[in-house]
């Protein structure tokens, strides 16, 4: 059974969605899932001066929070983040920077990985990040499955090619559908990684 760590970031809850999301498809597609979180690092400050990031990290204490071990555990990884000026959220590239002894004892090559995020408009960055979060992928060996055009639910969802990105309202809504987009991206990501593992 290929074996699946959903990771993500998430401040007010988009990216959890997508993660579970994520985890619903690949266990459709008979992996072995687990979703797990990425250590909250801002200051309580700055997480208790908005009302929806607080109430999403009380929320969500039960996530287990992600290790080093989830990464070697998994065939494969799904990465879900917001993006923070159009580049990996500090929370997440801290989590990254901590796997230096993994990537040097050669655990993170040919793990299939692949990523979604999102922003609060359109072009806010969404690309970006994961153009920036799939260079540090290819730091680690790992093999990057992007979307790409391989189902036209891709067009529905914004039609980004390098995964699956949403902007979320101001309301904390989600403006596109990506629903189908997102479990499309996890399948696929099974997929490749049951045929390079299985």
């Amino acid at each position: 059974m290929t074996k699946v760590a959903v990771i993500y970031y998430s401040s007010t809850g988009t990216n959890y969605t997508l993660a579970n999301w994520a985890k619903e498809a690949a266990e459709e597609a008979g992996a072995e899932v687990k979703v797990v979180r990425v250590q909250e690092t801002a200051p309580e400050a700055a997480i208790h001066s908005n009302e929806a990031w607080k109430q999403h990290l009380e929320e969500t204490m039960d996530v287990p929070v992600a290790t080093s071990d989830d990464i070697e555990w998994a065939d494969a990884i799904i990465f879900s983040m917001p993006t923070r000026f159009g580049n990996v959220p500090s929370q997440m590239k801290q989590f990254i920077d901590m796997q230096g002894g993994l990537w040097a004892s050669g655990k993170t090559a040919n793990k299939v990985v692949t990523a979604m995020s999102s922003a609060s408009n359109p072009h806010g960055g969404q690309e970006a990040t994961l153009l920036n979060f799939y260079t540090t992928m290819m730091h680690w060996g790992a093999i990057i499955v992007p979307p790409g055009y391989t189902d036209s639910v891709t067009f529905g969802a914004g039609g980004n090619p390098y995964g699956t990105s949403v902007t979320q309202a101001p309301d904390g809504t989600l403006v596109e559908d990506v629903e189908a987009a997102v479990k499309h991206q996890a399948k696929r990501v099974v997929d490749v990684a049951t045929k390079m593992h299985g």
